[in-house]
């Protein structure tokens, strides 16, 4: 039982014999039909151990060597495999052929001196010492390689491999060849020993020599036939297994898969080993100065790595390696192609920015130009090798300089005109604001304070727009605005001065009444000066009020002319020049860093708003600054008489957001109204995000009835500011304030 048990899982082994149109080139043409590399592809069926030369012409001493050991057959060595059924088995290959002598062109001679058909068919092979064959390199260098003998130095054969060239063979007739194969079935036949076609080169079949093959083989006794190609590594194992099959029955049979189909998988397989290589190598080369020593070294344990190369070899495996190289230092060059070509603008910008020497040159001559500015070399690198992509240049970290060759590229070409281009609309574009800016100094039609809407049909044409966008126009329409209203304003102040004697029989407190200033705008009204702000009414009103304080409060602050005034400027040289210690630590409390911008709402119908304001604008500077205490302040004033409702006459609008209101009142019904259009005021803002005037700081101010003093009594009036005061919890102001 136990040595029943221990045959029982012994691994078969067959003796197979591959066999097939073997001679002299008059017999088998100038090449052979594929025996060698069947074999080889069956055995080491990697690519880097599949050769596809395997020469039968030999020197008498490779002959006579112990590969060959003077016989006209081949052993190949032995495989183990697991073949369909998954059962191992081991299979001894050998390769019956005939070799030629070199020198004569003839068969060696050999022990027997059979013919090929009958050698071919021999089922007992007998060499002593012979050596396993790997390549044709191997013959005479026998010690370099591995040194397996065919054992016990004889072969008992269990089958054969007959196999059939379908590739259109140079100086060889199929319809010879077919029938040397017939001549040799029927010695083989005589063997009783299984047969299996082999028809070998289908990657470079003939459809009829195909066909005529398997009509062949259907003619003896139905053989079985496979299609294989060595090459490219198709149906070789099942070729070997078809017939392992018909030596063992108890094996389930062989399903003979078509050339294509079968190649179709094979492709699917390499393509599929092709696109985990290419992952592994992107995984592991990121950088292009990579080699295919180091990088393959660390890819050798990868099963990536290792399938792509046992399909396709190390050869391809680096070809792909060299590609993906390639591309990654062409990414790395265009990189730096882009970077230098980014720079190129502003370098040009640099070095040549002036239009009239560059108007009319080419780009070579503006290199030539380039080299002569001071500041080339800060932007420019000459190398000594070119072109730069090409050199050494591409890996220079170091160096953002531009290669100067670049300039000689069609980029490089396009990024100087377009710089010339810029130049030239650069120029136009300031023509036409130099044009634009003379059409408004000639114009009649553009006075101090006329909005832009109602100038610009008069001085815009299709020009304008061609070159600018309005925005740009309107922009420099504002600042001419600005000059002409100063101007206007200066002019006006002249005016004011011309007629001082108006302003003499004011009262003290230098609040003139309405007829008065309705005088004083008849008087002046014919002027040209006092028409120029004819669109600027409320500013003409200021300076006339600002006019009037300075005639019976002239000091520095009230001055028109503040803050260039003498005196000014005087007490600002003193200053200048001579400081006191106790100020020497202390900054100027004019200075600009220190002024404060209030926004502030005057409250008060009838008038009393716009009044006050005016008033106020008449105690600042021209440019709307205010100074309490030594600190200046940059008052933004706005006067509201009306309905709080209505967007005109909210306390808040996107560009102005208040910190105090004035509320004044100088009658029963003024004080009603701003009563009611707080409480508006704070109904609109509730449920919103900024509360902001539910906690404005408001002040309720009575101010007198200039020449009237009938109706409510001073004290009634003050009684009930208090008690409107105490409600809205604001400070209240009466005439006899101090203050």
């Amino acid at each position: 039982m136990m040595m029943a048990r221990k045959q029982d899982v012994r691994i078969p082994t067959y003796n197979i014999s591959v066999v097939g149109l073997s001679g002299t080139e008059k017999e088998k043409g100038q090449c052979g039909i594929g025996k060698s590399c069947l074999c080889n592809r069956f055995v080491r069926p990697s690519a880097d151990e599949f050769h596809l030369d395997h020469t039968s012409v030999l020197s008498t001493s490779d002959f006579g060597g112990r590969v060959v050991n003077n016989d006209h057959f081949l052993y190949w060595g032995e495989v183990a495999r697991s073949l369909e059924d998954c059962v191992e088995c081991k299979m001894h290959v050998v390769e019956q052929t005939e070799f030629i002598d070199d020198q004569t062109f003839q068969p060696h001679r050999s022990t027997a001196l059979q013919p090929y058909i009958k050698r071919a068919a021999a089922t007992k092979l007998a060499s002593a010492e012979k050596l396993m064959y790997f390549c044709t390199d191997q013959l005479g260098l026998e010690q370099d390689f591995e040194q397996k003998q065919m054992p016990d130095g004889k072969l008992l054969v269990d089958g054969f491999l007959l196999c059939i060239d379908v590739s259109r063979g140079m100086n060889r007739n199929f319809d010879d060849q077919l029938k040397f194969i017939s001549n040799l079935y029927n010695q083989l036949a005589k063997t009783k020993k299984p047969i299996v076609v082999v028809l070998t080169k289908c990657d470079e079949g003939v459809e009829r020599y195909i066909r005529d093959a398997h009509t062949f083989a259907l003619s003896k006794k139905n053989l079985q036939v496979v299609e294989t190609s060595a090459r490219s590594n198709v149906n070789i194992d099942l070729a070997f297994s078809t017939l392992v099959q018909l030596l063992d029955k108890s094996r389930g049979k062989t399903k003979i898969i078509p050339y294509f189909e079968a190649l179709k998988q094979q492709s699917q397989q390499i393509a599929a080993a092709k696109d985990k290589y290419e992952w592994l190598v992107s995984r592991i080369v990121k950088n292009h100065n990579e080699t295919w020593l180091n990088v393959s070294r660390k890819m050798q344990s990868s099963p990536e790595y290792q399938d792509y190369v046992y399909l396709e070899g190390t050869q391809k495996a680096k070809k792909l390696f060299l590609q993906h190289v390639h591309r990654l230092k062409q990414e790395h060059i265009e990189r730096r192609r882009k970077m230098y070509l980014a720079m190129l603008p502003q370098a040009l910008e640099a070095l040549i920015p002036d239009l009239d020497e560059i108007d009319h040159l080419s780009c070579v001559k503006a290199e030539k130009l380039l080299e002569t500015k001071p500041d080339f070399l800060k932007w420019f690198v000459v190398l000594e090798e070119t072109p730069w992509d090409a050199t050494g240049h591409i890996d220079n970290m170091e160096n953002e300089r531009i290669p100067f060759d670049l300039m000689e590229t069609q980029p490089a070409e396009q990024l100087y005109e377009a710089h010339l281009e810029k130049l030239r609309n650069e120029r136009k574009r300031a023509e036409m604001r130099r044009a634009f800016k003379e059409n408004l100094e000639t114009s009649p039609f553009i006075t101090p304070g006329k909005p832009w809407e109602e100038a610009r049909s008069f001085i815009m044409n299709e020009d304008f727009y061609m070159w600018l966008e309005e925005s740009v126009y309107m922009d420099i329409y504002s600042k001419h605005q600005k000059q002409i209203i100063e101007k206007a304003k200066e002019e006006f102040q002249e005016l004011l001065l011309e007629y001082s004697e108006l302003f003499y029989e004011l009262e003290l407190d230098a609040k003139p009444s309405k007829e008065k200033m309705g005088v004083i705008q008849d008087v002046l009204g014919e002027e040209q000066r006092f028409k120029a702000l004819q669109k600027l009414q409320a500013e003409r009103d200021a300076l006339i009020l600002k006019h009037i304080h300075f005639v019976y409060h002239p000091t520095k602050e009230t001055c028109p002319s503040c803050p260039v005034c003498v005196d000014s400027k005087i007490e600002h040289l003193i200053n200048s020049r001579f400081i006191r210690p106790s100020e020497r630590n202390q900054k100027n409390l004019l200075s600009d860093s220190n002024i404060d911008r209030i926004n502030l709402v005057i409250l008060g119908k009838d008038g009393l708003a716009r009044e006050l304001a005016n008033e106020i604008r008449a105690l600042c500077t021209n440019d709307d600054k205010y100074v309490i205490e030594g600190k200046m302040y940059e008052l933004s004033l706005r006067p509201i008489e009306g309905n709080v409702r209505l967007p005109v006459n909210s306390f808040q609008t996107p560009t102005f957001q208040p910190h105090g209101c004035l509320c004044l009142y100088n009658s029963k019904e003024s004080l009603s109204y701003v009563v009611e259009s707080i409480e508006k005021s704070r109904e609109s803002t509730i449920g919103r995000r900024d509360n902001h005037l539910a906690h404005l700081p408001l002040t309720l101010i009575l101010v007198n009835k200039r020449g009237d003093t009938s109706g409510e009594t001073l004290h009634s009036l003050i009684q009930q500011g208090q008690q409107i005061a105490s409600k809205l919890q604001c400070v209240f102001l009466d005439p006899a304030s101090a203050g």
